[in-house]
């Protein structure tokens, strides 16, 4: 199978458009639409339902799927134990941090990466952390630097973890601030500002509270801690937020119940990363003393 008509196949797939995904390999529709035909007559197999009008995955193509991307994995291992210049750390670069990441670590890092490898044309995303994930499945970024979930899919390697200790915490105003050993049944009387259900923080806060048989009252759920820290502030409720984010206008609530989390660097398993990835790792682990 030729590499390029996998490559097409699968832009055209996670793109969920040939449009888009001619845009993204720059070619035309009519090109990209030459090399799925090509694909699919080789194969014997439609892969790909053009009968309606979102992209939809026939059985064959469904099948193909997860091998096509190890396919185009292995050509990428190729090049890169094949590059004659193994020592040189320059290149493009794609990365993927999620916010809290971004804000709170990400600049030492950068600041000393741009400085040691000014070769290398760094092209950084900001998301979330299940959208990092998804991004990362389809191949594009190298590495995505986020919140660790205890259910992430095998076909992810971390390269990198930490631990980032969380504390409970109100406004200085808020009346649970005045107390002087909160527990969880005083929290249970008042609105929780948390991240989404399903995030790895809003679990273990829930686990807590089912724990005790307590109630827990969500409240104007988000998932960008500096948004939860300015409600917290202004006295909207209580939170639970990383230790290195408080300041004057917060009070921790030292409730008894230790909460952490832990933050990494995530590559594919299964594909090798560049002299620049691997780079910027050494960074991160002297950074943050791993």
């Amino acid at each position: 199978m030729d590499s390029n008509s996998l490559r097409a196949f699968l832009t055209i797939v996670d793109q969920g458009s040939f449009s888009e995904a001619a845009e993204i390999l720059h070619l035309t529709q009519p090109a990209i639409s030459k090399r799925l035909a090509a694909l699919e007559n080789q194969l014997g197999t439609k892969l790909i339902d053009r009968s309606h009008r979102e992209i939809r995955l026939t059985d064959a193509g469904t099948r193909l799927l997860p091998h096509a991307r190890k396919i185009l994995d292995e050509i990428h291992n190729a090049r890169v134990a094949l590059s004659p210049e193994s020592s040189v750390v320059e290149g493009e670069l794609h990365i993927i941090a999620s916010h809290h990441v971004g804000l709170h670590h990400l600049p030492s890092w950068l600041r000393r990466f741009k400085k040691e490898y000014p070769q290398v044309d760094l092209n950084l995303q900001f998301m979330e952390s299940d959208a990092a994930y998804e991004q990362m499945n389809k191949r594009n970024a190298e590495l995505t630097f986020v919140t660790l979930s205890d259910s992430m899919d095998p076909g992810f390697r971390v390269y990198a973890q930490w631990v980032d200790p969380m504390v409970f915490v109100a406004g200085a105003d808020h009346p649970l601030a005045g107390l002087t050993k909160p527990t969880l049944a005083d929290l249970s009387d008042h609105p929780a500002l948390l991240p989404a259900a399903g995030t790895s923080t809003y679990r273990l806060v829930s686990r807590l509270f089912l724990e005790a048989n307590l109630h827990l009252n969500p409240q104007m759920p988000t998932n960008y801690l500096e948004t939860l820290k300015m409600m917290t502030t202004v006295g909207l409720g209580w939170s639970v937020l990383p230790r290195s984010m408080m300041d004057d206008g917060l009070k921790v609530l030292e409730v008894g119940h230790p909460v952490t989390r832990v933050l990494g660097g995530i590559g594919l398993a299964g594909r090798e990363l560049s002299n620049a990835a691997r780079a910027l790792l050494e960074i991160v682990r002297d950074e943050e003393g791993l």
